[in-house]
């Protein structure tokens, strides 16, 4: 009787597995063809650099972002050149973030656009630790070149690899 309980179990734990699967693949498949069409404004090109206000340095700023939140380096977010911040929809403490596509080096990801920097001339947006590790998985290049980032139209976006 136990060994009957602990296989059903197993199996509706496998079951519901799988159906997340699938229903995160679908919710990825329709993320990809709609980020084309949610991309508003006009692309900003540029480089991108990394970001992590807890390494010390006159460049990095606090453990809070521009809007409140506190910086996470397992998010997938970024800040956007200070003076390109009424493009991306303010930036500004207690907003609520906005999203945009950046595409490098034949990737694409969306993040949140939770901060403003950065500060070293020729940067057009710093993206956190996970971010940029898409891009540059070894963090070995410091720098990407040629950076395309467009806002997102709309704030229901789920930031991540864009397939």
């Amino acid at each position: 009787m136990l060994f009957r309980s602990s296989a059903a179990i197993c199996g509706a734990v496998v079951a519901l597995a799988i159906s997340v699967t699938i229903a995160r693949s679908e919710v990825g498949a329709v993320h990809s063809s709609a980020v084309v069409n949610a991309a508003s404004g006009d692309a900003i090109v540029g480089a991108a650099s990394t970001y992590n206000p807890f390494r010390s340095g006159w460049r990095e700023g606090g453990p809070d972002t521009a809007s409140g939140e506190r910086y996470d380096r397992s998010v997938w977010a970024a800040a956007i050149k200070t003076s390109l911040r009424q493009k991306f929809g303010g930036v500004q403490f207690g907003a609520r973030p906005k999203y945009a596509l950046v595409e490098a080096v034949g990737k694409k990801v969306i993040v949140k656009i939770n901060d403003v920097g950065p500060l070293t001339p020729g940067r057009i947006i710093d993206l956190n630790e996970r971010a940029m590790r898409h891009f540059d998985p070894s963090l070995h290049l410091g720098v990407i070149h040629d950076v395309t980032v467009r806002p997102l139209s709309g704030d229901d976006w789920i930031p991540g690899p864009v397939g």
